[in-house]
């Protein structure tokens, strides 16, 4: 498979990435030059994934500022902030989107050149695929010989520059030989857990067999899960997280019957500037993705639909945070601004 998304030339140059809303059938390569391209291929989910769609973020400040030639170093701070505001802009949940952004604007404002710009985005996507090993280390020992690994959603190298986050852990422990397989909910309304997430680990060689969404609580309840790994969009400095729904109901279940859950997310994707997750924003999307699958319509005409995308897992209902910089376990907020520093 092609890189999920990749930097091609200097700063002249384009943002190459794979369109994930038509895997797995067709593998198509998008080449953006400018800004709305982008900024529609991150609001489509054409690139996806919290730290995925951080890279994206990164290189398209580059393409914004480009694309406005900007004469002198005033015009370039003033087009520099336009652009990191509308990137920023472009999905509200997932924290790595402005946190890529306005480390772009940092740079910018110390060294007002376009170089500058794409080596600070480069340097994002470099720093990412190390983020991923280290998380896939440090987790790793989480699996177990014969274990059953329940994920939802899609966290692996589709969703980041590297090898992924809870998806990672998985590739790490295969990688030691470590037998083991895995469920991967479906994820609806799109369906990134069947298309994208069974995609990936099957080509992995990793066991895996595609579950609905509404099985997953069953197959707990019968002691048919012996662990639980998501990732997340942004974690609150109280270790609440916000992933795809769904998380939360999966979080309920692993609770009551004992089994343990993890989220897996960089440093990048906490957010210690939002307490809770109450103060997380939820992002709602088309109501035509939840009337219809694959742009086939299921519902009767007429018929409304709610489509929040993400819901919010108090920390209290998992295990631990597998990070780059460590295991949090327990979750405090003194652990977490511990192990973060």
């Amino acid at each position: 498979m092609e890189p999920t998304l990749r930097w091609v030339g200097d700063a002249q140059g384009h943002l190459a990435l794979v369109d994930q809303t038509l895997l797995p059938s067709r593998q198509l390569v998008l080449e953006h030059r400018d800004l709305a391209g982008v900024i529609d291929s991150i609001k489509r989910l054409a690139v996806r994934g919290a730290p995925a769609i951080g890279v994206a973020a990164g290189f398209a400040v580059v393409i914004g500022v480009r694309e406005r030639a900007p004469a002198d170093a005033a015009a370039f701070q003033r087009v520099l902030d336009e652009v990191v505001d509308i990137v920023s802009a472009a999905r509200p949940t997932a924290v790595n989107l402005a946190w890529a952004a306005e480390r772009l604007r940092e740079r910018g404002r110390r060294e007002p050149t376009l170089d500058a710009l794409l080596d600070e985005a480069r340097a994002i996507h470099d720093e990412d695929v190390e983020l991923c090993r280290a998380m896939g280390e440090v987790g790793a020992d989480l699996i177990k010989p014969g274990f059953r690994v329940l994920t939802h959603c899609n966290a692996g190298r589709l969703a980041t520059g590297g090898d992924g986050t809870a998806l990672a852990v998985m590739f790490a422990a295969h990688a030691r030989g470590t037998p083991f397989k895995v469920f991967a909910d479906e994820t609806r309304p799109l369906l990134q857990g069947s298309r994208l997430t069974a995609l990936e680990l099957s080509e992995a060689g990793i066991e895996v067999d595609v579950i609905v969404d509404s099985a997953a609580a069953g197959l707990i309840a019968r002691g048919e899960v012996d662990l639980i790994l998501t990732g997340a969009d942004r974690v609150a400095a109280n270790g609440d997280a916000a992933n795809k729904v769904g998380t939360y109901g999966l979080s309920l279940a692993a609770k009551e019957h004992g089994v343990p859950m993890y989220i897996v997310a960089p440093a990048s994707t906490f957010d210690l500037s939002v307490a809770s997750g109450a103060e997380i924003p939820i992002e709602d999307r088309d109501p035509e993705e939840v009337l219809s699958i694959l742009g086939h319509r299921i519902a009767a005409p007429g018929v409304g639909a709610r489509n929040p995308a993400f819901d919010v897992t108090p920390a209290g209902h998992l295990a631990g945070l597998v990070t780059d910089r460590g295991l949090i376990h327990p979750i405090t907020t003194e652990r977490i601004k511990a192990t973060l520093g």
